[in-house]
C-alpha cells in the first residue's frame, strides 16, 4: 500500500473528519465563550467589585534608563526586565469566571437532555409468562 493511499485511507476516516470539526466547532465556541467574559462579564464584575484589571501590575527587574516612562508597555519597549504578575492574574480570574459560565452551560444542557430523554420501554416477559398468562386467561372464559 502506498505512503499516499494509507495516509488519506487515515485522513477520511470518520474519527478525524469528526475530530477535526469538533476542533473548529470548539475554536469558534472558544472566541465567543471568551468576548462573553472580556467584554459583558468582566465589565459587570469590575462596576460591582471595582477595578479588576491587573494588568498593569508588574515589578521592574533593571534599571530604568533615562526619559522611559514607568508605565508597563514603555518598560517593555525599552527592552527593560519587568515581572508582569498583574497580567497573570487577570488571566487567572478570567479563566476562573470562563469555567464557572463553562460549568452552567453544561449542567443545563445536560439537565435538558434527561428531560427529552424517554424512560426506556419496559422489556417485554418472557415467553413462557405470555404463555401462563394466556391459559389464565383462557380458563377464566370457561
Amino acid at each position: 500500500m502506498s505512503f499516499m493511499k494509507e495516509f488519506r485511507e487515515f485522513a477520511v476516516k470518520g474519527n478525524v473528519v469528526d475530530l477535526a470539526v469538533g476542533v473548529i466547532i470548539g475554536a469558534a465556541f472558544g472566541k465567543i465563550v471568551d468576548s462573553l467574559v472580556t467584554d459583558i462579564i468582566m465589565p459587570i464584575v469590575g462596576l460591582v467589585f471595582g477595578k479588576l484589571d491587573f494588568s498593569s501590575l508588574y515589578i521592574v527587574l533593571g534599571t530604568i534608563p533615562a526619559g522611559v516612562p514607568n508605565t508597563l508597555a514603555d518598560l517593555k519597549k525599552a527592552g527593560v526586565g519587568v515581572l508582569a504578575y498583574g497580567n497573570f492574574i487577570t488571566v487567572a480570574v478570567n479563566f476562573v469566571i470562563l469555567a464557572f459560565i463553562i460549568f452552567i452551560m453544561v449542567k443545563q444542557i445536560n439537565k435538558l437532555r434527561k428531560k427529552n430523554e424517554e424512560a426506556p420501554a419496559p422489556a417485554a416477559p418472557p415467553e413462557d409468562v405470555v404463555l401462563l398468562r394466556e391459559i389464565r386467561d383462557s380458563l377464566k372464559r370457561a
